[in-house]
């Protein structure tokens, strides 16, 4: 150890003994109880001139500034719950997009709601134009959003220019496949060449980035026509944005929920066909579960998030809001996949029992039991889906999560969103947020400096531990049916990296919708958007849309 701690001395010196300190004995008293120790008198005197040596080191650190999109170099791998266990990875099928012989209707905006594959059977067979179909979601767009309030940035330009070109290809006989030529809007934290990316925060409403997003890149090569950049609560938290609220589209005076409220705002209201959304903690399955769409939140890692602001390293992911499961497998086809530039895609490159049919399904027997809580158990709504479910072949089990502080654990996100925005709190620009309170990024980040780097490793370790008996849960079935928000179930999976799809299964007194989702093993996202897909056929919840 000799050789190690010459080398410190070396690069960080202690201050002499002489020199005046920034920093006493009783400071550091007062900063252990803040993080729950006591120290001696002693303890506290022996510590202040190495507690003085790391300020210096920290100071050291930020003077080498760090934009956003510098990822960690530890890289979360949700497989780690699963030592020595054989993969299996595969090459998914394509999703077969079922054969639909439709007429174009008079009015092309009766077209705001339809499927994927009623659109793309209109394109193919050019009953309808590619540049017809961008021009009438462009106008429905333009009108929603001023009841709404769910578009940052309209890209009308690249749109059109996007759609002559698809309708140059289809006259050449070229067809990309299911989402040639479909107008779709971009949550606004994924990067727009040519366009303001301004993450739904004041400090960066003109901060333009010269690249594309790899999910914007996948949809550009799969024929798909990006015609708006979508609201988010300012750096992906909530409803509320530098411009305003994003509002229910079933409900106008209520906020979309978030963080992806554009996303799932727009697509609700067929203001666009598809949108892409991002989830860290409930940011896909909660706007989704307002505003009655059906959207994936997928394994993580299985979507590349280059181009995407970064909040937590360890729990980002991307993924497909939609109007059906259908709908959702057909984007999340084209966008997944390993990316060199995002380093957590690159450790299981295929799916998982793509093809495996499901024959056990868990469920959670504690949210049959009526609650006074809506949110957490629809106990009569529960028993429904899971007749339906139980009808479809396959075998209930009941089944518990692994007991753990999950909530708790979550100082990870706000620990890991701190640091990607650690320039903008100790700048100050971080007084230009639009929500200054208790719950908003602002406290959050400069609460979070206070945690110490122990103890998001311990919270680290604890997730290891959780992995690996939720796996142990995961071994006897194949999918969870569950409420969308009872018990854990949604910190504890986006802590294990697992795929959710959520779906709309009936309305609130209030003529909101409210949803069910399905959780499946890792990487078996394929498998899972099929089984989802089987139930929502028997359904006609994902049909109803609201009357704007």
């Amino acid at each position: 150890m000799l050789v190690p701690l010459l080398l410190l001395a070396m690069t960080v010196q202690e201050p002499d003994e002489n020199e005046d300190l920034p920093l006493d004995e009783a400071q550091i008293k007062t900063a252990g109880e803040v993080i729950g120790i006591e120290y001696t008198d002693d303890e506290a005197e022996l510590m202040l001139r190495g507690v003085v040596r790391n300020l210096r080191s920290f100071e050291a650190l930020q003077r080498r500034s760090l934009e956003n999109g510098v990822p960690n170099s530890l890289v979360f791998d949700p497989w780690l719950g699963r030592p020595g266990a054989s993969a299996g990875w595969a090459q998914a099928a394509p999703w077969r997009l079922p054969e639909v012989d439709v007429e174009r209707p008079a009015d092309l905006e009766q077209l705001a709601f339809a499927d994927l594959a009623t659109l793309a059977a209109l394109i193919r067979s050019k009953k309808v134009s590619c540049v017809e179909l961008t021009e009438m979601y462009l106008r429905r767009l333009e009108d929603l959003d001023r009841e709404l309030s769910c578009v940052i940035t309209f890209t009308e330009e690249r749109a059109m220019a996007q759609a002559k070109a698809r309708d140059e290809e289809l006259a050449r006989g070229e067809w990309r496949g299911p989402l040639h030529g479909i107008p779709w809007g971009a949550k606004d934290l994924l990067a727009v060449e040519g366009y303001p990316t301004t993450w739904g925060a004041k400090p960066y409403e003109h901060q333009e980035l010269d690249h594309d997003a790899a999910v914007v890149e996948r949809l550009d090569e799969a024929g798909a026509v990006l015609i708006a950049k979508l609201t988010l609560g300012a750096l992906a938290w909530g409803d509320v944005w530098f411009g305003g609220t994003t509002k229910n589209p079933w409900k106008p005076e209520q906020g979309s929920s978030g963080s992806s409220a554009g996303s799932s705002s727009a697509t609700a209201a067929g203001g666009v066909a598809f949108a892409i959304g991002s989830e860290t903690w409930g940011s896909i399955v909660s706007p989704s579960d307002r505003c009655g769409n059906s959207a994936l939140r997928p394994t993580f890692g299985r979507v590349s998030r280059h181009g995407a602001m970064a909040l937590a390293w360890s729990l980002d992911k991307l993924g497909p809001i939609c109007r059906s499961v259908q709908d959702a497998a057909l984007v999340f086809e084209a966008i997944h996949g390993s990316d060199r530039r995002d380093v957590s895609t690159l450790y299981h490159l295929g799916a998982r029992n793509p093809e495996k049919p499901v024959e056990k399904v868990g469920f959670f027997a504690r949210a049959l039991e009526e609650s006074d809580d809506e949110d957490d158990s629809r106990a009569a709504e529960y028993r429904a889906v899971l007749d339906q479910v139980e009808a479809l072949g396959v075998e209930l089990v009941p089944v518990e999560l692994p007991d753990y502080p999950v909530s708790e654990m979550m100082l990870l996100l706000n620990v890991e969103a701190a640091c990607a925005f650690d320039e903008l709190t100790r700048s100050g620009r971080d007084d230009e947020l639009v929500r200054q309170e208790r719950m908003a990024w602002p406290n959050v980040f400069r609460q979070s400096r206070l945690v110490p780097a122990v103890e998001y490793v311990r919270a680290n370790r604890l997730r290891t531990l959780l992995m690996q008996d939720m796996a142990k849960v995961m071994e006897g079935i194949d999918v969870i049916v569950h409420p969308s928000f009872a018990g854990s179930a949604l910190t504890l999976t986006n802590l294990t990296g697992h795929p959710t799809v959520v779906a709309p299964y009936g309305f609130r007194e209030d003529g909101t919708p409210f949803s069910i989702s399905f959780t499946g093993g890792l990487y078996e996202d394929e498998r899972l958007l099929r089984f989802a897909h089987r139930w929502q056929e028997s359904t006609e919840h994902h049909l109803k849309h609201p009357n704007l």
